[in-house]
């Protein structure tokens, strides 16, 4: 069963996602709360997945997702949000979510979008991919110290097989399936790659893959 916690200021909104997201089966949202509550909400429940509203009254949901991820073993955050400015998401991404959906994806892409962000993947609605790219990329030059083929060069064979499916998009039960390992051991070789590539979220690490220009036949 898929634990989440819905964050929004909006009674309504959080009603509607636990009906949602209940109606999947597989899915239970065990709590649902407004920012004020979100950090006990998270600490209380371990789920396994935030939907964090973006725009709320303090703490908003950027102050939010920060205070998430910074708590041990921390689960994934999507950012739910009725609209999708660059700035909104490149900063979402740079603290360490994993997803931004809009409040108008349909039910099913929603269902299907937990499932993903649950098991280890990442998922933006087609209107965001962009903006996220965009955002990542224009700001490289400024942000890069150490170029990426430089901290590539600090990887082991095995967490650059894993660099890569996480690039291809593959969630860590995808990747533990493709190399034969545990999921278990996965999420060990990604929380090193976050560290050594000293990436915010699996995003950063596939934006770290495509600038340096790997490719499958670079993993060996």
């Amino acid at each position: 069963m898929i634990r989440v916690v819905a964050v929004d200021d909006e009674t309504l909104v959080r009603t509607a996602l636990r009906r949602i997201l209940e109606s999947a089966g597989d899915i239970r949202v065990v709590a649902d709360c407004d920012s004020r509550a979100a950090l006990a909400a998270v600490r209380g429940h371990t789920p396994d997945l935030v939907l964090l509203d973006t725009v709320m009254p303090e703490p908003d949901g950027l102050t939010v997702l920060r205070a998430v991820r910074a708590l041990p073993d921390p689960p994934a955050v999507a950012m739910l949000t009725g609209f999708d400015t660059s700035a909104h998401i490149t900063a979402a991404m740079r603290a360490g979510a994993t997803g931004f959906l809009l409040k108008d994806t349909a039910v099913a892409t929603l269902i299907d979008a937990v499932r993903v962000l649950a098991s280890g993947g990442t998922v933006f609605t087609p209107t965001v991919s962009r903006a996220v790219v965009d955002g990542y990329l224009g700001t490289a030059d400024a942000r890069e110290t150490d170029p990426a083929g430089t901290a590539l060069d600090r990887l082991t064979g095995r967490e650059r097989e894993v660099l890569l499916l996480v690039a291809g998009g593959l969630s860590n039960l995808e990747i533990a399936e493709r190399l034969y390992i545990t999921v278990a051991t996965v999420k060990d070789h990604v929380r090193a790659l976050l560290r050594k590539l000293d990436a915010p979220n699996r995003v950063s690490l596939a934006i770290t893959a495509h600038r340096a220009g790997l490719s499958p036949g670079s993993a060996a």
